[in-house]
């Protein structure tokens, strides 16, 4: 191996420990409506909002709050939402979900619903909408073999934010308690000498672990500090 091969591994090793990954920004905001509270036999849905144009919060998303939520020693009780879904069919399908909270009470009405909810102890339903996008990018990076090895040169960037909003539904008062929105931005970088050194900013998971950090201190009502 070449003294040059060398110094460009090396390089790069030390590159990725001093910077790691891309630059992160995030915001959090909570709006409540209501006090809240849970009890420790009640429990939690995360649930998807159709987009205006019909598209759907992403699946992976949805279990990542499931996962940070309902993990670690003071985790709270989740129900999967898929169980959920399955459980009070067909009333929380895309189509025949309540789309505001005046709505809970006549659904609540219908047979079988109040007695399906109080059976997984569901107290809140958290309605999640956003996406993650790519919203910039720029630089060049070209690659080429030759006879004697060859390599990558150049440049390259690109910018995702990734915004969510989660309402939160009071299953027992039948009421919005408030929402808890994020907004993260995330910038990627790849520089290239020979060897490409991607500098990943990880949006969607940054994303994840703010929300459902500031939807569990919402919903236990802790003070923030």
């Amino acid at each position: 191996m070449s003294n040059r091969v060398i110094a460009i591994r090396v390089s790069a090793v030390l590159a990725a420990a001093l910077l790691g990954s891309g630059c992160i920004t995030s915001t959090v905001i909570d709006a409540r409506t209501s006090n809240t509270g849970i009890g420790e036999n009640e429990s939690v849905v995360i649930m998807a909002k159709s987009y205006h144009l019909g598209n759907e919060t992403e699946r992976k998303y949805i279990r990542c709050i499931e996962d940070k939520l309902g993990g670690g020693r003071d985790g709270l009780n989740v129900i999967p939402h898929e169980q959920f879904v399955d459980s009070l069919f067909p009333w929380f399908e895309p189509r025949t979900a309540p789309a505001e909270t005046k709505n809970l009470a006549k659904l609540m009405d219908r047979p079988g619903v109040s007695e399906a909810i109080a059976a997984q102890g569901v107290r809140y339903i958290v309605w999640l909408d956003g996406d993650t996008d790519r919203v910039a990018g720029g630089g060049s990076l070209s690659c080429a073999a030759g006879p004697g090895g060859g390599g990558c040169f150049g440049f390259a960037w690109w910018q995702k934010d990734a915004d969510y909003d989660a309402s939160v539904w009071d299953l027992r008062e039948l009421e919005s308690s408030g929402t808890v929105s994020t907004d993260v931005s995330g910038t990627s970088f790849m520089p290239a000498l020979v060897i490409p050194l991607p500098l990943i900013a990880r949006t969607q998971a940054r994303a994840c672990k703010t929300l459902a950090d500031q939807l569990h201190s919402f919903i236990v009502q802790e003070e923030s500090t």
